[in-house]
């Protein structure tokens, strides 16, 4: 099974940006979808963003849709989560995940990363 690594969580101020990255131990198939999920403090795990591995077919939460942008590097086998005016209702832990199946529902996905924090101060 792929294994999933996040980095690039951290502190930052409101307004700020944050970039996570979520590598993968393998090369992805091209079916796959590749997802990332965030759980704030006391909240249930939420969705955020999803794209397929072979290109487009972005799709985001309201919440944050206008703000982060999901992309790839292919020949690097690596997701990102570019994230910017950061809010503090962003402040979580971020989870990458994949799966076969293009949706927003966490069961969904059978291989997820050991996450990612990020703080937002206000």
């Amino acid at each position: 099974q792929v294994q999933l690594v996040e980095s690039g969580g951290g502190s930052v101020q409101a307004g700020g940006s944050l970039k996570l990255s979520c590598a993968a131990s393998e090369r992805p198939y091209s079916s796959s979808v590749y997802a990332w999920f965030r759980q704030g403090p006391g909240k249930e795990r939420e969705f955020v963003a999803l794209t397929r591995w072979r290109g487009g077919s972005e799709f985001y939460a309201d919440s944050v849709k206008g703000r982060f942008t999901i992309s790839r590097d292919n020949p690097k086998n690596i997701v990102y989560l570019q994230m910017d005016s950061l809010k503090a209702e962003d402040t979580a832990v971020y989870y990458c995940a994949t799966g076969t199946r293009y949706t927003t529902d966490l069961v969904a996905y059978d291989a997820w990363g050991q996450g990612t924090q990020v703080t937002v101060a206000s």
